[in-house]
């Protein structure tokens, strides 16, 4: 059994942005949500507890991790 992990900041301190989830998120809400911020940064939080923590990634991370997992290189973590 894994510890409770805390990372990132409340997503409820990023009041105002406007969260997106992917088309492909599932009706049972296992969504990740993204929403872009006016630092040019990117939070990302799950969409279960919206109040829950929020990781905030620069563009230039983003990026990188958009073309690992349009590459297939995640491949091996979905179920």
């Amino acid at each position: 059994m894994f510890e409770s992990v805390r990372n990132g900041m409340s997503a409820a301190g990023l009041a105002g942005v406007t969260w997106r989830k992917s088309r492909h998120s599932g009706q049972l809400g296992n969504c990740v949500e993204t929403a872009a911020l006016d630092s040019g940064d990117v939070a990302m939080r799950n969409s279960r507890h919206p109040s829950g923590p929020a990781l905030i990634f620069t563009r230039d991370e983003m990026t990188a991790f958009l073309a690992g997992a349009k590459d297939g290189e995640f491949d091996d973590l979905a179920c």
